[in-house]
């Protein structure tokens, strides 16, 4: 059994047992988290439900693992021959979820 969900703009296939990086989640290390925005859920012996564009009653629980940060990214801007050169950079944060559940209505 596997589910699609929505969160912070992107797309995720999750199951049970899967350890998934979503956007930072303002949740601390241990607690529950539900994702309500399910686009997608297939069950074994292939049967799926497709949500327009959520599907009814479908939910996802997790648990928090806790928070981590992406790779640096360095961003270097430069204008040639007037002697300017700006290096910026950053570290997305993310927060691991455990997903324990999928529930359809």
């Amino acid at each position: 059994m596997y589910a699609v969900i929505q969160t912070g703009g992107r797309q995720l296939k999750v199951e049970p047992g899967a350890v998934v990086s979503v956007d930072r989640l303002a949740v601390p290390a241990g607690d529950a988290v539900v994702f309500d925005q399910v686009l997608f859920v297939a069950a074994e012996g292939g049967q799926f439900t497709s949500g327009t564009p959520l599907v009814d009653g479908a939910r996802v629980v997790g648990v928090v693992d806790g928070a981590s940060q992406g790779p640096k990214i360095r961003v270097l801007r430069k204008k040639r021959r007037k002697a300017m050169r700006r290096t910026i950079g950053h570290r997305t944060e993310f927060t691991r979820v455990r997903i324990t559940g999928i529930e359809t209505g």
